[in-house]
């Protein structure tokens, strides 16, 4: 379904990052080690809620090997402000003050009260252990309904209530849509707490050079131009006296983009002793100090007509917020708010989000934002509707789905750029038949066995970027993208890029923009990342799925302009017209007369070095583009999944047995990328929908704190996937690039569900909570009198 025959763009290349990876030659931060480096280890609170009275750190500080201890009040002494919130988009929302370590409270299990640095991490933790603190243990409010039961303890004393904020996104007139309603629908849904579980934990060496005042930091992070900006900001250290750099990030997932307290405290420690500092977490730390998410009590209204039309949605969106506010705040649960209607012409809505702090660690980003749980809601209430009214689910989704010739569309928030959505249904579904999911369904059916097939249709927001509108929406930063394109006097073609790379292919992706914008070879194209001083600027870094849709739009354009000087040195040489010149494969020649040409090289040569006679007059030594691009408006990809599932009745075990998505990300770059972006997507989905969860007991304390306890699904269970990708280009992204970094993510625990009950359809079973663990798919079977 591709709208073009594929040149680079649109090719499925080898990705240049593979054979360095693949053959163990990749650079992780743990491979980073300075001369004079020391190593540190955080002290974390054991308790979800005490007050801290007393801390003694002398028998630490004594131990041989330890260079430095440090507490609350000396980070108070070395820092200019507390930890940032760069989402703000309530505005009277309650903002505690984030401290880096603790100093008179601790509200979470794992908050950081003490580091200490030494010789090395062994003897870092052994002095850890030498910290007396004195805690005076407080009621902890683990729960939602803890923290809003009347009268619950407060976790600042300061304010009426546990909630930080309520805002209301209203859409049309929901009031008079229910008063008219002919069906109205009701229901409660949970998702789980969830987390990233990069292959590789966080982690910074920090270098504080005691003579230039200047800071050198290495971290596994998405986003160094950020974390330049918020070290800056906290340490109070203008920005040209911070250096960023990245090395190869072993996964990402939103974990790496927050801006966490281990960052400043490693910078200290630096300043302090004067020597490198290496702090990494260790994966039982990275349970309570990553950034966790997801977690949401939805309650929702749905008003249809009695053929099927909805009408109205009125959701209260509950996010369960830690004891103190991630970096993104109340971010993720506003964007569930934003994108409560999704794909469907739905003219009016209200979403309400409610934030409420709890004795849990905070709540920051993981793939998919607050998506996954919008689509949870409008496509769970899709199919009780069209249970309600005993339609089949996808004919509801086809009344309901915004016409293409609706578009641009306004949603509650956002204007969705282009797209096809009935073309995409119509393709799942056809896909589906071909595959013969419904008579393999009715085979096993004859042999006692129980298959379902569930749908769900997402949207996801892409191509993050338009500055001006998310600062007046709240954000405290930019998000526009800065690319660099050079040729060197060889031919070569080098992309700087602020982007950084993750796994996801992002050096491949916008090599191959640049080599097809140009028209030079793949293999002459490079790509440089992850350095704060020597690559350009980049607002929010790499997340919201927009490396390839910024950051390929600012290459493709900063590249044809490089073309076009390109042609212009080449015409001179050639002592032809512009307009007459072809350029191909890096070689510029004359149409018609391909023996009349030159390369690159020699294009190199001319500008770098024999300039005279060779450089047209006026044309400016050198081979180099810059472009800022800022885009006017999001953009919005989609697609379809279509999931085949095997439930076992006597277990509650769930087996995916088919995946398939149709999808539609705008131009495809490499669709070898996009498949793998898609399917590493649908494994999150499928851990979040079947097998991950946060458990925390009611004292607080955290109870999945190994792979033992917080399921991560493996190769065992995941289903083979197949992706059909349609090509509907936004018409305001120059190249029609949407992104796809979070698409599989959104869309996989819907379909899950549907797909279960669509087992079990002999049972009256709603699913309205997730993960679908085998002891909650059991009780749901014994109520509905199925087997026990």
């Amino acid at each position: 379904m591709q709208s073009k025959p594929p040149g680079v763009i649109g090719a499925k290349v080898q990705r240049k990052e593979d054979p360095r990876l693949i053959t163990g030659r990749g650079q992780f931060l743990d491979d980073v080690a300075l001369p004079g480096m020391l190593e540190a280890a955080v002290l974390r609170s054991p308790f979800a809620h005490a007050r801290i009275t007393h801390i003694d750190v002398s028998e630490a500080r004594a131990l041989p090997g330890v260079f430095d201890v440090i507490v609350g009040s000396d980070v108070l002494e070395a820092t200019k402000m507390s930890q940032p919130v760069i989402w703000q988009l309530v505005p009277d929302q309650l903002m505690p003050e984030g401290r880096v370590l603790a100093t008179d409270r601790v509200r979470f299990v794992g908050q950081p009260v003490a580091a200490v640095v030494a010789t090395n991490r062994y003897v870092a933790e052994d002095a850890l252990e030498l910290i007396a603190v004195e805690y005076e243990e407080l009621p902890a409010v683990v729960s939602l309904e803890d923290a809003l039961a009347e009268g619950a303890p407060k976790l600042y004393d300061e304010w009426p209530d546990n909630v930080s904020c309520r805002t209301t996104i209203p859409k049309g007139d929901v009031d008079k849509a229910f008063a008219e309603a002919e069906v109205v629908v009701t229901k409660t849904f949970r998702h789980g707490r969830q987390m990233g579980t990069p292959l590789e934990t966080r982690g910074c060496v920090a270098t504080w050079d005691p003579f230039t005042d200047r800071l050198d930091i290495w971290m596994s992070n998405q986003s160094p131009n950020l974390a330049r900006d918020l070290l800056g900001d906290v340490l109070g250290i203008p920005g040209d006296k911070v250096r960023v750099r990245v090395p190869d990030v072993g996964g990402g997932f939103g974990n790496k983009f927050d801006f966490y307290a281990e960052e400043v405290v490693a910078s200290i420690l630096s300043k302090r002793t004067g020597r490198p500092v290496k702090l990494i977490e260790d994966r039982l730390e990275s349970f309570v100090a990553n950034a966790h998410s997801r977690e949401q009590r939805l309650d929702v209204e749905l008003a249809a007509t009695k053929d099927g039309k909805i009408t109205g949605l009125r959701c209260t969106i509950y996010g369960v917020l830690g004891g103190q506010l991630a970096t993104v705040g109340i971010g993720p649960n506003w964007l569930t708010a934003a994108m409560l209607g999704g794909p469907y012409d739905i003219p009016n809505i209200e979403a309400n989000v409610v934030g409420v702090v709890t004795n849990r660690s905070p709540y920051g980003s993981y793939r998919g934002w607050g998506q996954p749980k919008a689509n949870l809601v409008h496509e769970r209430m899709l199919t009780l509707l069209a249970r309600e009214l005993d339609m089949d689910p996808n004919e509801v989704r086809r009344r309901n789905l915004i016409p293409e010739k609706a578009f641009p569309y306004q949603s509650a928030v956002f204007v969705y750029d282009t797209g096809r959505y009935h073309d995409c249904l119509r393709a799942c579904t056809d896909a589906v038949a071909e595959r013969g999911w419904h008579e393999r369904k009715a085979a096993a059916a004859k042999e006692g066995r129980k298959l379902g097939i569930g749908y769900s249709f997402h949207v996801e927001i892409t191509a993050f970027g338009p500055s001006r509108m998310f600062n007046s929406a709240g954000l405290q930063h930019s998000s526009f993208d800065e690319e660099v394109v050079r040729m060197d006097s060889t031919g070569k073609v080098t992309v700087y890029t602020g982007q950084t790379a993750l796994g996801q292919g992002v050096q491949t992706a916008l090599a191959q923009v640049a080599a097809d914008s140009l028209g030079v070879p793949f293999e002459d194209v490079s790509v440089v990342y992850g350095d704060t001083d020597s690559c350009p600027y980049t607002g929010y870094g790499t997340g919201a799925s927009r490396a390839a849709s910024v950051g390929g739009a600012a290459v493709l354009t900063a590249s044809k302009r490089l073309k076009e000087k390109l042609v212009r040195i080449a015409a001179h040489m050639l002592e032809a017209a512009p307009e007459d010149l072809v350029v191909e494969n890096g070689t510029i020649s004359v149409a018609g007369a391909p023996g009349r040409s030159v390369s690159t090289a020699e294009i190199g040569d001319a500008a770098y070095r024999r300039l005279d006679g060779k450089l047209p007059p006026g044309e400016s030594p050198t081979l180099e583009e810059r472009e800022v691009f800022d885009p006017e408006n999001v953009a919005f990809s989609y697609g379809c999944t279509a999931i085949l599932a095997e439930v076992d009745p006597e277990t509650g075990h769930v087996q995916l047995l088919d995946y398939l998505m149709a999808h539609d990300c705008g131009t495809v770059i490499n669709p070898t990328i996009v498949d793998g972006q898609i399917h590493g997507g649908a494994a999150q989905a499928i851990g979040g929908a079947l097998y991950e969860e946060l458990i925390y007991g009611e004292d607080g304390q955290i109870q999945t704190t190994t792979f033992m306890d917080y399921l991560l699904p493996t190769a065992a269970e995941i289903p083979p996937f197949e992706v059909l990708h349609m090509e509907t280009p936004s018409d305001h992204i120059p190249g029609g690039f949407k992104g796809v970094g979070e698409g599989g993510t959104i869309g996989g625990g819907a379909a899950i569900a549907e797909a279960i009950e669509d087992a079990l359809d002999g049972l009256d079973i709603t699913i309205t909570q997730l993960p679908v663990t085998p002891p909650r798919l059991l009780e749901l079977i014994e109520r509905a009198g199925g087997a026990a």
